[in-house]
């Protein structure tokens, strides 16, 4: 009977840790991160763990960031927040479909959006024109060729347009 009340007890102890784990109290925290968190500082401890952990790893990046880093992660914020529920909700999902690609998938999307990223901003605005002249059908067919192009040949495609300059065939020229 001991040893029973003994291992119940110990069980129970275990499950306390286990769902504590991960908490960290509020003097744990960084002077940093108390001082960005300092609204939370009352239910801190009300808090669950996982909320606990990204509060205190998102006070960490945000003490990280230089002025200018700080003011780009303000203003996503910013846009973040004018997101209707429904726009937040479809957001959340593609991010998951991405977070779900394989991680090649993952690296090609990445590499593509670097390259966007650093084509002049007149030849972004070209591209861009030419993406939203595309009905539906037009951007389905783009997305699944795209989709089933080795790396070579989307290489090839772009050395044939110019590297996306818009001096490739027009659409609907034949």
């Amino acid at each position: 009977m001991k040893t029973s009340m003994w291992l119940a007890g110990l069980i129970a102890a275990g499950c306390l840790v286990a769902a504590t784990a991960g908490a960290e109290t509020w003097d744990a925290l960084g002077e940093d991160q108390q001082k960005i968190l300092s609204q939370l500082q009352d239910q801190w401890d009300s808090l669950p763990a996982e909320r606990q952990d990204k509060l205190a790893q998102g006070a960490a990046r945000w003490s990280a960031m230089d002025s200018e880093q700080r003011a780009q992660a303000q203003g996503r914020f910013q846009r973040w927040q004018s997101l209707t529920p429904d726009q937040k909700e479809r957001i959340r999902a593609r991010y998951q479909r991405f977070r779900d690609l394989p991680a090649g998938e993952k690296t090609r999307i990445r590499e593509n959006y670097r390259r966007y990223q650093n084509m002049p901003q007149e030849q972004r605005e070209r591209l861009q024109d030419r993406w939203r002249n595309l009905s539906p059908q037009e951007r389905d067919q783009m997305r699944d060729r795209m989709r089933n192009m080795t790396p070579e040949q989307r290489d090839r495609m772009r050395d044939r347009r110019g590297r996306g300059t818009g001096s490739g065939p027009k659409r609907g020229a034949s």
